[in-house]
């Protein structure tokens, strides 16, 4: 999740939801995230459009100069709390130090209160202080990997088109909550690969800069660690890869294979009266589907 503004200014914010998401809307949505330097392309922003709502800045020519967006996961068993992801606090490098993203975000988070479910994100360390003050705390910490761009040592990766069910069922055992209209999405673009060994599971998807690998899935950390390596070495260009802090076979096998860390991340939750947060095993998750995804 993009930093945000730590102290807003002595100005009136209005945050409105994207009504639609047209051929100038996403334009200008793209260019936020390519100021920011992050990786989303067009996709995502459907996915979240589609399946959740996203929520702009404008400035006085009605360019998109702030965004955020929050996505729904399934509605939870009986006697769960529900879950919603905020992402996508981007603000644009002219407009950054006003406040912007501090209120893009308390909107966001508004409207998941409204909704009476739990609000989470992975937060880099700047937003994590942020977050704090509106009452979040941190669950478990992670970090981005990238290797730079070099040619594929093995070959393509071929999709296992039976995966899906196994991926969805093992997601939600990692994560305590069911997400399959997302990694459906993810799977369904026509770049995205779902490879499987026999203990582990990876969906592997196209970037703006680079390719993603994640939600990994798998029993052990070995497994995980062996299919990661057989990914990246079937993998032309540019990596990345979001993995769990206490997780040695995935950073012994990071490092072996070239990748670098970036930057720090914080899974955090806000948990309100009542709420609990949903059971899970992320003992099984060996890498995310990246921060704006969960």
């Amino acid at each position: 999740m993009a930093s945000t503004e730590g102290s807003a200014a002595a100005r009136d914010v209005t945050v409105q939801p994207l009504a639609r998401l047209d051929t100038p809307a996403l334009a200008m949505l793209e260019s936020l995230v390519a100021d920011s330097g992050w990786n989303q392309v067009a996709a995502d922003w459907e996915l979240f459009h589609a399946a959740g709502s996203i929520h702009v800045v404008r400035d006085a020519s009605g360019a998109i100069v702030a965004s955020g967006a929050v996505l729904p996961m399934n509605e939870p068993a009986p006697g769960a709390s529900g879950v919603s992801w905020i992402s996508m606090i981007l603000v644009h490098s002219s407009q950054r130090g006003q406040g912007l993203g501090r209120a893009v975000f308390a909107h966001c988070l508004q409207k998941v209160r409204d909704s009476g479910r739990i609000a989470m994100l992975d937060a880099t360390p700047a937003g994590e202080a942020l977050y704090r003050q509106f009452g979040f705390e941190p669950l478990w910490r992670l970090a981005r990997w990238r290797r730079e761009p070099r040619a594929a040592i093995a070959p393509a990766l071929v999709q296992d088109v039976a995966s899906i069910t196994a991926i969805v069922d093992l997601d939600r055992q990692a994560q305590g909550f069911e997400r399959p209209h997302v990694l459906a999405h993810l799977l369904g673009r026509p770049s995205s690969r779902c490879v499987r060994s026999a203990d582990a599971l990876a969906l592997v998807r196209a970037g703006r800069t680079a390719h993603h690998v994640g939600p990994l899935l798998a029993s052990s950390e070995a497994a995980g660690a062996s299919l990661f390596t057989h990914v990246s070495d079937a993998i032309d260009g540019a990596l990345l890869a979001d993995v769990p802090d206490e997780r040695p076979a995935m950073r012994a096998a990071l490092h072996a294979a070239g990748f670098q860390p970036q930057r720090g991340f914080a899974r955090m939750a806000l948990v309100g009266p009542g709420q609990a947060l949903p059971p899970g095993q992320p003992a099984f998750l060996h890498a995310v589907a990246g921060p704006e995804f969960a």
